[in-house]
């Protein structure tokens, strides 16, 4: 396996969950035997999250030790964040215009799924204001939001804690010390979890596989077919243009990233790649204190792959309905989604919460999300790619606005991995 990239180690072990999930197909005893590998793997890297995030901020932000240039950093990252995720939006909603997958789908022949789990979260969404988002930010009590992996708190925290230790001068370099040997730490326990991925997509794969079944994807083919073709779309255009005008490439990112992107693809998670991200993307030249801001914070607020899916996904189920929805309730549509997906990652099936906080008010049965359900993790791996890749090349965005992109690191660095990889 040494010889074996670790790209090629995960495919080997998607591959490996498909064909038992499919082999296994219906029978509860294989979700018994691999779910813990499963669920071992997401723990493990759920572990090191916020070490990561909290050390990588403090450290960067320290080195910046600006209250102004902390504020107009962030200044860039929201308004950017909000630009490409309402870009995201209208290409989804001019997928689902174009495609029509909802269109002719027999409704009857469709199995349900239930979604009363989802109904809580989702009415506390509906009564999330924009002005909530910012207020929550603050957190009354840091140990309690680090408990609760509140991001967009322990984010805030981490900022004022690092302009405080900044502030008092050399009388702060002991705990920045500190908080460095905590961050080189976590990277270094990082690539050890990381041997441990193969297994974990195996598991968490074939337990998808045996729940659904190839068949179910069938009667709901346009519909993948639909969200897989526009993610496509958003990657290779939408992105590819930002990454042009960075100076850079999108598929030079995607060829840096394509361990983290496989196995975000697998697995169905942003959280098991962040802190390879955060890694990469600061040796490809972007500075520490950009790239520890605007990963964490673009994991609440760039959810491009999962915004593109939700305007997709409520079209679907209105032209399943036979709903027409005109330019006027599409725009209203696109407002109301960039209020309710911003400031949520961390709720369990965020992408459903945030339909069914929306669709009632278009007009839309929120029940509608029941004959979807069963096939969502399919399109979830497609989203979580785009959600990653858009937060990657985030910080290269921010970086060159800043004027502070390292292109020639980025080079070198570039150069030494293919040297790397010639030499294996």
């Amino acid at each position: 396996m040494k010889r074996i990239g670790l790209a090629w180690q995960i495919l080997i072990g998607l591959a490996l969950g498909i064909t038992a999930g499919a082999l296994f197909y219906g029978n509860p005893s294989i979700e018994k035997f691999l779910m813990p590998i499963g669920d071992i793997f997401i723990r493990l890297i759920k572990m090191i999250v916020i070490p990561i995030v909290v050390s990588s901020l403090i450290v960067g932000v320290a080195g910046t030790g600006s209250v102004k240039q902390l504020g107009k950093l962030g200044g860039k990252t929201i308004l950017y964040f909000e630009i490409v995720t309402t870009v995201a939006i209208i290409v989804g909603l001019a997928a689902a215009n174009l495609l029509h997958p909802g269109s002719g789908v027999d409704m009857s022949h469709l199995a349900k799924s239930d979604v009363h789990k989802y109904m809580n979260s989702a009415e506390a969404v509906s009564s999330h204001s924009f002005a909530d988002t910012f207020v929550n930010i603050v957190p009354s009590n840091i140990v309690d939001a680090l408990a609760r992996g509140d991001m967009l708190a322990i984010i805030f925290f981490s900022v004022m804690f690092g302009l405080g230790v900044a502030a008092i001068g050399d009388k702060g370099k002991p705990v920045l010390q500190f908080f460095h040997g905590v961050m080189e730490a976590m990277f270094q326990l990082t690539n050890q979890i990381m041997k441990f991925a193969p297994f974990g997509v195996f598991a968490l794969i074939g337990v998808t596989v045996s729940k659904f079944g190839i068949a179910s994807l069938i009667p709901l083919g346009k519909l993948v077919f639909a969200v897989y073709l526009s993610m496509a779309f958003f990657i290779i255009v939408v992105l590819g243009i930002i990454a042009k005008l960075c100076g850079t490439s999108i598929f030079t990112i995607i060829k840096l990233l394509k361990d983290e992107l496989i196995l975000a693809y697998s697995t169905a998670s942003s959280e098991t790649v962040m802190p390879k991200i955060i890694e990469k993307m600061e040796k490809f030249g972007c500075p520490k204190a950009i790239t520890s801001f605007v990963v964490p914070t673009g994991y609440s607020f760039n959810l491009d792959g999962s915004t593109l899916y939700q305007a997709l996904a409520a079209l679907f189920i209105a032209q399943m309905y036979g709903i027409d929805m005109p330019l006027s309730a599409q725009i209203t549509l696109m407002l109301v989604l960039m209020v309710t997906s911003k400031g949520i990652a961390g709720v369990p099936g965020v992408s459903f919460v945030v339909l069914l906080a929306t669709l009632g008010s278009v007009g839309i049965p929120p029940e509608g999300l029941a004959f979807i359900a069963g096939i969502d993790r399919i399109m979830d791996m497609a989203r979580t790619v785009v959600n990653v890749l858009g937060n990657s090349l985030a910080t290269v965005a921010i970086s060159k606005w800043e004027g502070k992109f390292d292109a020639e690191k980025a080079k070198k660095y570039l150069k030494s991995r293919q040297s790397a990889q010639d030499a294996a």
